[in-house]
């Protein structure tokens, strides 16, 4: 998949093949052919994550409840109704998806030291670290109980797989230094740490509805486009909108994450600037005044706008693996979530 997605990377930029880029729906009305089963499943998140714990109850219920958008459940549930429809095994994996998804924000919160996550106090900065990993861990060790409730051997290889290629991708970007940096690296990296919970979910939606061969394959290469694509954009956004991110612009540049914008500009800057660049990353703490003049330069190299355009490309790469599947209201959904994406920067 790495070599698959590598090639639209590399591809020059084309914009008569680019999505439109400002949808006039919300992520709500795109997903409104599934908004019954969203609501049922929302429901079902909260109440399932309850234990006779409150400190955990608390920690849960204010990540869960912290304005994320379910659009990982909502793959499931798009990949289910593709092939049939939504049973009780298909809840329960999606209950499953968002539970990982979770968990991980939790961990990744701790290891990046931060203050916010989607606008609100991040629950290792409420509870401390110790609580926070503790409940991250708590959340995986449920989503894999309730995995193996569904007793499908292929399901549970997928998710097992996932999970492992996401901790390989946070590690790897733990790694990565500016001094040698590159795209394929930086891609490996987001295609391990986030798009590959997008693809497992539209796969796993389908498989539990009876969908095989080259139609799964298919959804799974979706997802994995619209993740590479929902992550360059996040990475973008951080140089640019702390509203849209719920973040401190700049929290990339303060952790050393070598991310797309970052990494292109690196390589582009002329001696002087690259100079002054590393000093500014060689620094113990990088400060708004140095954020500010990093975001410059980005502006001034097209840092930013390179990002957004490679996100289009994985965003039309997506609507190309759904081309053949026939024209209803899903597949529109399908194809609105890939537009919407890379709307986020409007």
């Amino acid at each position: 998949m790495l070599d698959h997605v590598s090639v639209v990377m590399n591809q020059p930029i084309k914009t008569g093949a680019n999505p439109k880029t400002a949808p006039p729906v919300s992520l709500e009305q795109i997903l409104k052919v599934v908004s019954s089963d969203i609501k049922r499943l929302e429901s079902q998140i909260f109440r399932d994550v309850q234990t006779d714990i409150p400190l955990l109850n608390n920690v849960a219920e204010h990540i869960l409840n912290s304005g994320g958008k379910r659009l990982r459940p909502a793959l499931v549930l798009l990949g289910a109704k593709m092939f049939g429809g939504v049973d009780e095994r298909v809840m329960k994996a999606a209950q499953v998806i968002e539970y990982l998804h979770t968990a991980t924000l939790l961990h990744d919160d701790v290891v990046d030291g931060a203050e916010t996550r989607r606008a609100k106090q991040a629950a290792c900065r409420l509870w401390g670290n110790e609580v926070s990993v503790l409940s991250g861990d708590y959340l995986l060790a449920m989503a894999f109980y309730r995995l193996t409730k569904l007793r499908n051997p292929e399901v549970l290889e997928l998710m097992s797989d996932t999970t492992t290629r996401m901790a390989r991708g946070e590690l790897l970007q733990l790694t990565r230094s500016f001094k040698s940096v590159n795209e394929e690296e930086y891609l490996e990296i987001i295609i391990n740490k986030t798009a590959c919970l997008f693809a497992t979910a539209i796969k796993t939606g389908a498989l539990l509805a009876g969908a095989s061969g080259k139609s799964v394959n298919l959804l799974y290469d979706y997802g994995m486009a619209i993740g590479v694509s929902f992550q360059i954009v996040d990475d973008a956004l951080d140089y640019s909108d702390e509203v849209k991110t719920g973040k401190p612009v700049g929290g990339d540049l303060q952790e050393r994450k070598i991310t797309l914008p970052l990494s292109h500009l690196l390589e582009k800057v002329n001696v002087s600037d690259k100079k002054r660049l590393h000093s500014i990353l060689s620094q113990t703490e990088i400060e708004k005044p140095q954020i500010d003049e990093v975001i410059g330069l980005m502006q001034c190299y097209g840092s930013i706008t390179y990002a957004i355009n490679h996100a289009k490309q994985y965003a039309a790469e997506a609507q190309r693996s759904i081309e053949n599947f026939p024209e209803t209201d899903l597949r529109q959904s399908l194809a609105d979530i890939a537009d919407y994406i890379v709307s986020r920067q409007v």
